[in-house]
């Protein structure tokens, strides 16, 4: 008979990572919360503030859907890209060539298939992306500045097209009217009369719920997107081509999704920005609307609001694009008129953007985004500062400047 004494079998300590997961729930649960109540101001403000500031929003949005199509294939797969201006005019014209009818205009013959605004838009979008794609074997030989000035000269084409198709565009003396989007039979314009607790329901407040969708739809896709493996093998990529080809990425496919996905954004961009305007108008100079100020502006949205972070070209579309637009509504209120005379609404903005990019490259290279995670982990240690933790390890890591799309 054996005197050894069994010992009970210890405890096996739970995995390092499930108080951490534990503790991160609050703040994922108010994060969301956060998000909700923003989605539903949005979805109130129509019934609220008159068609100026509803403008103005809209514009934002524009920026706000480009914005994230940039940080995904400058931030995310490091490819630098100045075409952004290109694949918006891309976006728009198919889209009214898509959508319109054919037409005679004085002497010129205006090209349109008539099909379904929905139709049209989701045509316009892949029409982008194909651009987008067809770019793929230049971005994939290139990297850095001249990477991105091989993109800049498809601003150049652009401006060169935009004129020399006016069967397309319109031309850039008159341009062209896009079709009015629609939906199943409810069309996004003055036609009919629909009202909302008394407040009338006209072409602003009826675009503000179209643009809002689609940028809602946007950030989802790109929230996806970042936190799939395609997200991954972008940020293989841009962190090191050489060992993401050892570990089995195919770079040139990574580098070609990437543009695709970016110029899709662009083109919905470009969709919005016609319908917004209710005109499609080619360039008269290379500093138009779809000119280097334009693929300019979208690249402060990034930087400003933090390269990869989904939430952050958000925060960036805001202030470059809401800027201007908001000077622009209270010049009047503001005295830019009179005491500020010869600074107009886009000059100020220009400044105050371009100060807010330096500031960003010199005080936080992880833009706005950077800044909003720091304060997110501070209230979260506030909120666990009673909590134990007899190891003393750390209770998490934050992810690098737009691992995650934050």
């Amino acid at each position: 008979m054996s005197d050894t004494v069994t010992t009970p079998p210890r405890a096996v300590p739970a995995p390092a990572s499930s108080p951490v997961r534990g503790r991160l729930r609050p703040a994922n649960l108010l994060r969301a919360a956060a998000w909700a109540a923003l989605l539903l101001v949005l979805l109130a403000l129509p019934l609220y503030i008159g068609p100026g500031l509803l403008s103005a929003g809209q514009y934002v949005m524009i920026g706000v859907v480009g914005a994230i199509g940039l940080t995904l294939v400058i931030g995310q797969a490091g490819q630098l890209s100045l075409a952004h201006a290109f694949f918006l005019l891309v976006g728009g014209t198919s889209y009214a060539v898509l959508a319109g009818e054919s037409e005679q205009a004085g002497s010129e013959y205006i090209v349109g298939l008539g099909l379904p605004p929905l139709l049209a838009m989701i045509g316009a979008v892949a029409i982008s992306a194909l651009f987008g794609l067809a770019f793929a074997p230049v971005a994939g030989r290139l990297k850095g500045i001249y990477l991105g000035l091989a993109s800049l000269a498809l601003v150049f084409l652009g401006f060169y097209l935009g004129q020399a198709l006016p069967a397309l565009t319109g031309g850039a003396s008159s341009g062209r009217v896009p079709a009015e989007f629609a939906l199943f039979g409810f069309e996004f314009s003055n036609e009919g009369y629909l009202a909302v607790l008394g407040v009338p329901f006209r072409r602003a407040e009826r675009l503000w719920y179209l643009f809002l969708a689609l940028s809602v739809i946007a950030f989802l896709l790109a929230r996806g997107a970042v936190r799939s493996r395609v997200g991954r093998s972008w940020r293989a990529v841009r962190d090191n081509e050489v060992a993401a080809a050892v570990m089995g990425v195919n770079v040139l496919r990574a580098k070609a999704g990437a543009f695709a996905v970016s110029a899709a954004y662009a083109g919905l961009a470009g969709v919005m920005t016609i319908l917004w305007l209710g005109l499609l108008k080619p360039d008269e100079s290379e500093f138009g609307t779809y000119g280097l100020n334009a693929s300019i502006a979208f690249l402060a949205m990034a930087i400003i609001g933090g390269l990869g972070s989904v939430p952050g070209a958000v925060l960036g579309a805001l202030v470059v694009f809401g800027t201007p637009q908001i000077l622009t509504v209270f010049a009047g209120e503001l005295g830019l008129g009179s005491a500020l005379s010869g600074f107009s609404p886009v000059v100020i903005s220009l400044y105050v953007y371009g100060l807010a990019v330096i500031a960003v490259v010199l005080f936080e290279p992880g833009g706005l985004a950077a800044i909003g995670r720091r304060i997110g982990a501070a209230v979260q240690r506030r909120t666990h500062r009673g909590a134990e933790n007899p190891t003393g390890a750390t209770e998490g890591r934050s992810a690098p400047p737009g691992e995650d799309g934050r």
